[in-house]
């Protein structure tokens, strides 16, 4: 988008990289963990803008708090900053730090409108600086594995893909905070919650071709969904299935992904995509005898994954790899959820790119 995308950002290479966060809020604590696990990566400074909830989570972790995030950006000497806060406000709060001269690290989505994310990434762009999107569940070993057969060809033919989200979220999670449920912050199950399992269908599956989808309030007093349902058609001519609610009672039950093809089966399930529910091919391959230590069994639906995605941010920081998932990989399963918003606003059958829709 600009020249600045063929600029390589110098390696940080003989100290820790140092890493600051940006939003204390549900999702900060992975983040902060994975920091912390690394003897590599050094937390200098986090920020919220309720200063109580920063200085909690500088205490936690042997760090300096800010309510201000300019001066965070200005004093804390961070290479990196995390952006922890209400999606809506990714891309104001990236481009902050892009033009501060740090790299991004942003929560998924990127930005709940694709102009905001070409923004975002323009900006990181024009600064030279690295922008990653957190995609940590393609970091799960059972999906790894998964992404494996796909690329081996192990399936064959893929003839259906199905990936379903159904997950707990009562009122009082929404009450917690004003900007939950809201289309200008947040978005709803299939933007929020389900974002990760948007991004793996086409991440497996390939490019899709066209989408129809219905969404509805049935529960939550919220402006955005509470449930929805989305059918695909790939470009392969595949056809897939995207099932999501936040209503599951009493608790989360599934996060799973199915692939079905001429020569393979596959099924991941478990609340997070953390265990392989089935696995089956015409073929034998080595990978097969890993299956059952790929299963997980993590403490919530984030998983493990946020760990080993800070590993990737520092090894492409040291000059020693290329980002898993960057700016423009992770423009691509925001456009797919603005086309499912898309078709179940207008009715219609909803062709893919936008092509200049937002």
């Amino acid at each position: 988008m600009s020249a600045g995308r063929d600029r390589h950002p110098p390696a940080i290479t003989g100290r820790p990289v140092r890493i600051a966060l940006v939003g204390c809020g549900r999702i900060a604590k992975n983040h902060l963990e994975a920091i912390r696990a690394s003897e590599d990566l050094e937390l200098v400074g986090v920020c919220d803008i309720v200063a109580e909830r920063a200085e909690a989570a500088a205490r936690e972790y042997g760090t300096r708090g800010y309510a201000s995030y300019e001066a965070l950006l200005g004093e804390s000497g961070a290479d990196v900053v995390s952006i922890c806060t209400p999606s809506g406000l990714h891309p104001r709060h990236g481009i902050q730090a892009a033009q501060a001269g740090k790299h991004v690290i942003s929560e998924k989505p990127m930005a709940t409108r694709l102009e905001d994310a070409d923004a975002l990434v323009a900006a990181c762009d024009e600064a030279g600086v690295h922008l990653f999107v957190v995609k940590q569940n393609r970091l799960n070993p059972s999906i790894q594995l998964l992404k494996r057969a796909v690329d081996r060809e192990r399936f064959g033919r893929i003839y259906m893909a199905n990936t379903t989200v159904r997950w707990s979220r009562p009122q009082d999670y929404y009450d917690q905070a004003r900007w939950r449920g809201t289309w200008e912050f947040d978005g709803g199950a299939f933007m929020n919650q389900a974002s990760h399992y948007v991004d793996m269908i086409q991440w497996l599956v390939g490019p899709v071709e066209s989408v129809v989808a219905k969404t509805a309030t049935l529960a939550r007093r919220i402006e955005t969904e509470d449930s929805g349902a989305a059918v695909l058609r790939f470009r392969s001519g595949a056809l897939g299935v995207i099932e999501v609610t936040m209503l599951t009672y009493p608790k989360n039950l599934e996060g799973s992904i199915t692939i079905l093809g001429e020569t393979g089966t596959v099924k991941i399930g478990g609340t997070a995509v953390n265990r392989v529910e089935h696995w089956q091919f015409a073929e034998y391959d080595d990978d097969d005898k890993l299956v059952e230590a790929a299963s997980t069994n993590p403490p919530n639906v984030y998983g493990f994954g946020h760990e080993v995605y800070y590993r990737n941010v520092l090894a492409v920081l040291r000059g020693e790899a290329a980002p898993e998932t960057d700016g423009r990989e992770g423009r691509k399963s925001l456009e797919l959820l603005l086309g499912i918003y898309e078709s179940a606003r207008t009715g219609n059958d909803v062709p893919l790119p936008l092509r200049g829709r937002r």
